[in-house]
């Protein structure tokens, strides 16, 4: 099976159904933020903050560009992931992309810790800013958009993997 890589906001739940979609479909895991952290030997937001955004864009890419696995793995991008292109393209080249959307109000609600999580965004910014900036870059890269609205992550799962499926056997 292609990869599957997974992209959207913050909070939208990249993470938690990557893990869970990789066990469903018997494929390995990969989060990119967690390949910086362990690189760099420190938290996302430290390294925001003590590198700066562009900085850590950079990482970012290099961060995508190390995934080397071919197929068979869910791989979960940083929020910021879709700013670095030739990261982007790097993966989309062995899998499908995936885009988590969720609306903004939700995300809102999700996201009580904007200033301690590690989000890459210019001072000040608000979530509908970053939403707004980042929309039309998820959509860009997506080949399969999934409405996550007041859905559980077994849900989503379900869809991903059905599509998955779907695109198989095409």
């Amino acid at each position: 099976m292609k990869n599957i890589i997974l992209t959207g906001m913050p909070g939208c739940g990249k993470s938690t159904v990557g893990v869970v979609l990789a066990k469903t479909l018997g494929m390995r895991f990969i989060d990119t933020d967690l390949i910086i952290q362990q690189e760099q030997h420190d938290v996302l937001q430290h390294l925001i903050e003590r590198f700066g955004v562009k900085r850590f864009e950079e990482m970012e890419e290099e961060a995508l560009l190390s995934v080397m696995e071919t197929e068979d793995t869910v791989i979960a991008t940083g929020g910021s992931a879709v700013f670095c292109e030739r990261g982007m393209n790097f993966l989309k080249q062995t899998g499908v992309c995936v885009y988590l959307e969720v609306p903004c109000d939700e995300l809102k609600r999700r996201l009580s810790n904007i200033r301690t999580r590690g989000i890459a965004a210019a001072k000040g910014m608000t979530i509908e800013d970053i939403f707004n900036e980042r929309s039309p870059y998820y959509e860009k890269y997506a080949d399969i958009r999934i409405d996550c609205r007041d859905m559980h992550i077994e849900e989503i799962t379900e869809i991903i993997a059905k599509r998955m499926n779907d695109e198989k056997s095409k």
